[in-house]
């Protein structure tokens, strides 16, 4: 069976101030987050210019920045393909994002205001209200949850690593929250973590994290064990 085409939303703005071949590199990376590029899609030039519109020299140097990144790898043929990550690269993966969504979390309870730890709570309240049937939508919100605490942690490099770890998390397929009942126990772990920030309890919150990391990993391991 035919896969089906991978696709890049939208085109290229320019005028931005950001360099064409950045602004392409951006937007294969926000692909790869939304999904809409998947481990053993394929990607080609001239396919992925005309999608973006721009020309092919900037997607050029935008497919050997994720070459040399490790996100894609060259294809049989033509062009590249989305790498899929083996369970060893999966469990490193999480080991690392365990280490920094802790530290993100202690350092969240030391340094964010009031007004960000309402913007947890608002967050949190939106991923109770999205429909439990809305995986991708939970998966969003979710990220958006874990990017919140990050930027309330007030450290740039633990910001950008973090949004690296992330791109790399989207090449593992669907979202755990395909799992039966991790919604639910998600929302749970969210919301003492929460409360540990707000209580500026940096060692609880920090060991609450990492425990939702672990738990989000089971839940990872079920769905591999599935595929």
């Amino acid at each position: 069976m035919a896969r089906r085409p991978a696709k890049a939303s939208g085109s290229i703005t320019r005028g931005s101030g950001v360099a064409l071949g950045e602004a392409v590199f951006r937007s294969l990376c926000e692909a790869l987050q939304a999904g809409s590029y998947r481990a053993g899609d394929r990607l080609r030039e001239e396919e992925v210019a005309q999608r973006l519109k721009v020309s092919r020299t900037p997607v050029r140097e935008a497919l050997g920045r994720l070459a040399a990144r490790g996100f894609v790898a060259p294809a049989a043929g033509r062009g590249l393909i989305v790498r899929n990550l083996d369970i060893s690269e999966v469990l490193e993966l999480y080991a690392m994002r365990e280490i920094m969504e802790g530290a993100a979390a202690r350092l969240a309870a030391e340094h964010a205001s009031a007004p960000e730890i309402d913007a947890l709570g608002d967050i949190e309240q939106a991923f109770v209200e999205a429909s439990a049937s809305n995986a991708p939508e939970m998966a969003r919100l979710n990220r958006a949850f874990h990017e919140a605490i990050c930027r309330a942690a007030r450290n740039r490099y633990l910001d950008n690593a973090s949004r690296e770890l992330q791109d790399w998390i989207a090449l593992l397929g669907p979202t755990t929250f395909t799992v039966a009942g991790r919604s639910a126990t998600s929302h749970s772990e969210h919301l003492v973590i929460i409360e540990a920030i707000a209580a500026r309890d940096g060692d609880k919150a920090e060991q609450l994290a990492r425990a939702h990391i672990r738990e989000a990993l089971r839940c990872r391991l079920k769905l591999l064990q599935k595929q």
